[in-house]
């Protein structure tokens, strides 16, 4: 995560945003008020991280990942046929 003041951002937006979505980078935007201070990332990682969280907030949902997870390594998943 990198930081820059609200009106450094304001003056090189297009780049500044173009380093965020091709580096995955996660940028903190300051403000006079630290209230107002913003944090600014790519939907791409935006997206992945709400799904992390849900997939985090059920735990059914996470047993049965960690699982699937869990005979990929060991070699024991099991395969279904397309529907």
């Amino acid at each position: 995560m990198f930081t820059l003041p609200y009106t450094t951002f304001r003056r090189s937006m297009k780049e500044t945003m173009r380093r965020i979505h091709d580096d995955a980078d996660v940028m903190l935007v300051t403000n006079r008020d630290p209230a107002d201070n913003v944090v600014v990332m790519s939907q791409d990682d935006y997206e992945s991280l709400m799904e992390t969280l849900r997939v985090q907030s059920n735990p059914d949902l996470h047993r049965r990942v960690l699982s699937g997870m869990r005979q990929s390594v060991e070699g024991t998943e099991e395969e279904y046929d397309e529907l």
